[in-house]
């Protein structure tokens, strides 16, 4: 099951993502999402579990928990939707 972690410190990297899910199981992925322009993490990113009950473990004991000061937002991560695409100039 993929996971969509919000409201993430600044600091959090893609280990710590995985050290943190990983008590509720094995952790196939951790992914922190980054600007492309600053470099910066946005804040976000996804966590992807092999086990769906491991996952529902990890958004139960994980959803609005302290992380670095700040309250995370734990949830089943959506099908990113398809946008028409831009063309670039």
């Amino acid at each position: 099951m993929n996971m969509y972690v919000s409201n993430l410190g600044f600091h959090v990297q893609e280990d710590d993502l995985k050290d943190l899910f990983s008590t509720y199981g094995t952790v196939a992925s951790a992914k922190v999402i980054m600007d492309r322009e600053t470099g910066r993490s946005r804040g976000f990113g996804f966590v992807e579990m092999d086990s769906d009950e491991d996952a529902n473990k990890a958004i139960a004991g994980l959803n609005n928990r302290d992380v670095e000061g700040r309250n995370i937002s734990v949830s089943v991560a959506r099908e990113k939707e398809s946008r028409p695409r831009r063309d670039r100039w």
